[in-house]
């Protein structure tokens, strides 16, 4: 995995490109591909055509639905030595397949924007690959955070919803909190900053815990205290448990659309 296509750097093909220069990957490594990107990072060359190649790897981080429009041109650098992994969200290992069909390895991945800062969630799921090439594709994911390869395809879409759409859940959490406290007389900018601060901690809390999240904060209730108060209302007849699940449950749903979506064109 000494040399690296991206094609499409939004986002969270930015993320990952920024986590690994981060982690100390040589600029060099990376080639880009974008007709509307500003600018690379020093010393990552940016192109707005396809190279010649040859590549180890070629990172998919375009729009799911151009996906059709870029893989005939991308499928010629694809060659037995070359990696195939994308982020495209419902997009298959079958239809990357059809796609491309000399690849000498598919891999799905799902990352969130965490990326950047190394402390990111990586699902894989793959085919095609040999014991030392799914070590090389485990090895590149690791300066992005935890990779997890996935006992099967099918769970992608609840792991795109659950990891890839997560951070979003969270932040909308995090506006909740602030905007309570807020309608009950905290300053705006200050209920923002410890509702931040307050789920930040917890977070790296419940990382570095052996105990499970729910251990935590049945210990930091108390009897009759008050975040026993709040906890009831919270889970009151299940209700923030079966709000999670809908939630996850639509963004699952929607990439198993997608899936069918990819198939069909």
């Amino acid at each position: 995995m000494e040399s690296i296509l991206i094609i499409g750097c939004g986002n969270m093909g930015g993320a990952m490109l920024q986590g690994w220069l981060a982690s100390g990957m040589a600029p060099e490594r990376f080639t880009i591909v974008d007709p509307v990107l500003a600018q690379a990072p020093d010393g990552v060359t940016l192109l707005r055509e396809l190279p010649q190649g040859p590549f180890d790897a070629i990172l998919l981080g375009v729009k799911p639905q151009l996906l059709g429009d870029v893989a005939p041109a991308v499928a010629r650098l694809a060659s037995a030595r070359t990696v195939v992994l994308s982020i495209l969200a419902g997009v298959e290992l079958a239809s990357l397949a059809v796609r491309f069909p000399d690849a000498g390895g598919l891999v799905r991945i799902m990352p969130n924007l965490a990326a950047a800062i190394g402390r990111s969630p990586v699902a894989l799921f793959g085919q095609g690959l040999d014991a030392a090439r799914r070590d090389a594709v485990t090895a590149l994911m690791q300066p992005l955070g935890t990779p997890e390869w996935l006992a099967e395809e099918a769970l992608f879409d609840l792991v795109t919803a659950l990891a890839g759409s997560g951070p979003a859940f969270v932040y909308r959490f995090i506006d909740a909190l602030a905007s309570g406290a807020v309608a009950l007389g905290l300053p705006a900018d200050q209920a923002g900053r410890l509702a931040l601060a307050t789920v930040e901690g917890a977070a790296l809390l419940a990382a570095a815990s052996p105990d499970s999240p729910g251990e935590l904060a049945r210990r930091v209730a108390s009897p009759g205290g008050t975040t026993q108060a709040g906890l009831d209302v919270l889970d009151a007849g299940g209700a923030m448990a079966a709000l999670a699940e809908a939630t996850l449950r639509a963004a699952r749903d929607r990439s198993a659309e997608m899936a069918r979506e990819a198939r069909g064109g």
